[in-house]
C-alpha cells in the first residue's frame, strides 16, 4: 500500500499547484477530489466552482458550488472575473478568478474539479501551474451502472451524461496523468502519489536557490 510521504521539516518556499482532475461524469472524479480534500495530510484546498446547474439534495451551498443564477454568471464572465468557465450538459460552471491566483501565489496547493474544457483554459492562462489528472472508467458498462446508483439524476439526464461521455473521453491525451478508476483505494493512491511527487518539482521550489546556496556556503569542518 502506498502511504503519504512525511513532510519536511525543512522550510523551502514554493510556488503552489493547481491539481485539476476530469472524468465524464460517474468515473469517480468527485469522489477522488472528497478523498484528497478528506486527508488533511494532502494539505489542498477545493477550489469552489459557480455554476448554474440546480443543486442536488447531498450537494451545500458555498461547499461544492456557488449555485448562481445565469444573469449573475454571465455578469461574472463577461467581466474577466472567472479564470474559466464551460457549459456542461447544458449547465454554466466557472472558476473565480482572484482567490484561486492568490492561493497559488501563497504556495497553497488549490483542487480543480472541472471538466476537459475548463482545464484546457486553465492550460492556456496558467500551464506552469497546472497538474492534470484524468479519470477514466474500467467499462462503459460500470460507468452506466455508477450513474444509475448514484440516483441522484433523472433517467433523462443520465442518458445525457452517457452520450456526452465518449466525447469527454476523446480528450484523455489532454491530461498529464491518466487513472483507470477500477478500484477506488488503487485510484486514490495513484492520485496521491502524483500530488506527492509534483509538489517536488524543481521548478515549482524557487526556495532552492536560497537552500543550496546556504548548503554550499557551510564549513563542515568548522
Amino acid at each position: 500500500m502506498i502511504r503519504s510521504v512525511r513532510p519536511s521539516t525543512i522550510p523551502i518556499s514554493r510556488r503552489g499547484l493547481m491539481l485539476v482532475i476530469s472524468s465524464p461524469s460517474g468515473a469517480g472524479k468527485s469522489t477522488i477530489a472528497r478523498q484528497l480534500l478528506a486527508d488533511d495530510s494532502t494539505g489542498l484546498s477545493i477550489s469552489v466552482s459557480v455554476t448554474t446547474r440546480k443543486r442536488r439534495p447531498s450537494e451545500i451551498e458555498g461547499v461544492h458550488y456557488h449555485f448562481i443564477s445565469i444573469r449573475e454568471f454571465e455578469r461574472l464572465r463577461d467581466s474577466d472575473a472567472l479564470l474559466e468557465w464551460a457549459e456542461v450538459h447544458g449547465n454554466f460552471y466557472g472558476t473565480p478568478r482572484e482567490a484561486a491566483e492568490q492561493a497559488i501565489a501563497d504556495g497553497r496547493d488549490m483542487l480543480f474539479d472541472i471538466d476537459w474544457q475548463g482545464a484546457q483554459q486553465l492550460q492556456e492562462k496558467m500551464s506552469a501551474d497546472v497538474v492534470s489528472i484524468f479519470i477514466l472508467p474500467p467499462t462503459m458498462a460500470e460507468l452506466q451502472s455508477r450513474l444509475n446508483r448514484r440516483a441522484e439524476d433523472t433517467p433523462e439526464v443520465i442518458a445525457t451524461r452517457l452520450a456526452n461521455s465518449r466525447s469527454e473521453i476523446e480528450h484523455w491525451t489532454e491530461y498529464d496523468y491518466v487513472v483507470i478508476n477500477e478500484d477506488l483505494d488503487s485510484a486514490f493512491y495513484s492520485v496521491q502519489a502524483i500530488v506527492e511527487a509534483e509538489r517536488l518539482r524543481r521548478d515549482r521550489r524557487p526556495g532552492l536557490f536560497t537552500f543550496v546556496n546556504t548548503l554550499l556556503s557551510e564549513n563542515p569542518f568548522g
